[in-house]
């Protein structure tokens, strides 16, 4: 009974090994992501090569084109499969968003990539990018396109925990208002869990 028991604590760990949580800050902005695998979810979907998520972003007008408007909270689900090529620690990834803030909504497709570093005796870091757009015909409320890249460098200080920095821009295009307006641009440290 105890081997059963303790091969069902196990197996229960592990089926949630893969889903991240992450939060990120600099001095005025705050960004709450979450990411399940649905290949622990369903048997027919390989673990750790497909995603839905979510995303806040509490951004501050300092880190906008305009340091006096009136910011909206970003809020964001998201979905991405992402893939292994060859054996050298690179992994690609196709994805789609829906946004919203009070003034636009989006859904930008995208591309992302994760490069594990060949240091893995010293210390387990990754190099990861992505750049989504949405141009007119995904661009929704008072938007005429949007575009987001961000880049950032983790490093696995303790297993399944990385501490990360990297930089963000959110940019959209408004219909008549402006034109183009940097919604965020910034740098920011944080964590990132697995579990």
């Amino acid at each position: 009974m105890l081997k059963k028991m303790t091969l069902l604590s196990a197996a229960t760990v592990a089926a949630f090994a893969m889903h991240t949580g992450e939060i990120n800050i600099n001095d005025k902005d705050l960004e709450l992501n979450a990411k399940f695998d649905i290949g622990q979810f369903n048997d027919a979907v390989e673990p750790n090569t497909m995603f839905v998520g979510g995303r806040f972003l509490n951004a501050d007008a300092d880190h906008s084109d305009d340091e006096h408007a009136d910011i909206d909270p970003f809020y964001e689900v998201n979905f991405l499969m992402m893939r292994p090529i060859g054996n050298h620690g690179m992994k690609v990834g196709l994805g789609a968003k829906l946004n919203h803030t009070k003034d636009f909504t989006s859904v930008p497709l995208g591309l992302e990539f994760s490069y594990r570093i060949p240091a893995a005796d010293f210390v387990p870091m990754h190099l990861n990018g992505q750049l989504y757009y949405a141009p007119s015909v995904l661009a929704f409320s008072k938007a005429d396109s949007f575009m987001e890249y961000r880049l950032s460098y983790d490093i696995e200080l303790i297993k399944n925990g990385n501490l990360t920095v990297g930089y963000r821009k959110l940019d959209t295009d408004y219909e008549g208002r402006n034109g183009d307006f940097t919604y965020n641009s910034s740098w920011y440290i944080g964590f990132k869990i697995g579990f």
